[in-house]
């Protein structure tokens, strides 16, 4: 078992690394955040915390953007711990982010990996990209979305009703965790097509009026029956998962504390300068003299 702080300490690494690389161009810096994944002796390390965007990386920046793709990178690493040959897609446009085929029942698969901050408010069926991810899926079996499980809608969202209709498996990083704490490898004895294919089998059971209603806990059952464990073992792990989004809460809030704190500081004229920085006015003002420019040269 691996402790929280050993857990903490190489997501901190990766953290570290983003901010490190971000100005050696993103092609590059990525190339260099992926060998850290490929090569680090416990990926659990890095499953564990990937889940949450750290509240020091500003929204919309490089260092946002090397996150996501450093997820993808994570889950496409996880895969492969679970016995299956995966890649990170390099295709950007109209195409999921992990590609994975089992070498043993000889499927393949598309996946989607999703990651949201603690401070983020009530999330939509627009954030998960369900439907899309079901078109990504080109001429592969599964399509696989990978989220922070607690932050899947807990009683009812249109994206159960999209999983179900599409396909599409709503598999939680929590998950993933649980998978490898228990060293799970697919073999001749375990399928984890069983896994991708849930909403397939849970629609021809589930009827039109419960398409929306929150499936996690049936599909916990079946990820138990497949890999042969309890519930009371999951049950064990999802409160230690918790005890660890927590002490993660209280780390985050404790950033925005020193933000404010550091404000709270600022001259008059300090304010207002990055008031006009966090509005980006100096760029908006660039922006619109680059196309008025661009239409007097047409």
């Amino acid at each position: 078992m691996i402790d929280v702080q050993g857990r903490q300490n190489m997501y901190n690494e990766l953290i570290s690394l983003i901010f490190k690389y971000a100005n050696d161009g993103f092609l590059n810096a990525y190339a260099k955040l992926n060998m850290f994944i490929s090569t680090t002796d416990n990926i659990l390390n890095l499953v564990s915390h990937i889940g949450t965007i750290p509240e020091c990386i500003a929204h919309d920046s490089t260092e946002e953007k090397l996150f996501s793709k450093a997820s993808d990178a994570i889950l496409s690493r996880a895969f492969r711990e679970l016995g299956l040959k995966s890649s990170v897609i390099s295709e950007r446009a109209d195409s999921a982010d992990v590609i994975a085929q089992s070498i043993v029942h000889n499927y393949t698969l598309v996946a989607d990996a999703k990651s949201f901050r603690l401070s983020r408010t009530a999330k939509n069926q627009k954030d998960f990209k369900v439907s899309a991810l079901s078109g990504w899926r080109k001429d592969n079996d599964y399509a696989v979305l990978c989220s922070p499980y607690f932050q899947y809608p807990r009683s009812q969202s249109q994206i159960y009703a999209q999983a179900i209709d599409n396909n599409v498996c709503l598999l939680g990083w929590e998950h993933v965790r649980f998978l490898l704490t228990h060293g799970i490898k697919e073999c001749e004895r375990i399928n984890l097509s069983t896994l991708w294919n849930f909403s397939e089998t849970l629609s021809h059971t589930v009827v039109v009026a419960n398409r929306k209603k929150c499936f996690t806990n049936t599909f916990d059952k079946v990820l138990l029956s497949v890999i042969g464990q309890t519930q009371t073992v999951f049950d064990r792990a999802l409160a230690a998962y918790i005890q660890d989004i927590t002490q993660r809460g209280a780390a985050e809030k404790s950033y925005w504390e020193n933000e404010r704190e550091s404000i709270s500081t600022y001259t008059h004229e300090q304010a207002i300068s990055e008031l006009i920085k966090s509005k980006k006015i100096d760029e908006k003002i660039r922006q619109i003299d680059s196309y008025i420019g661009r239409l007097s040269c047409d």
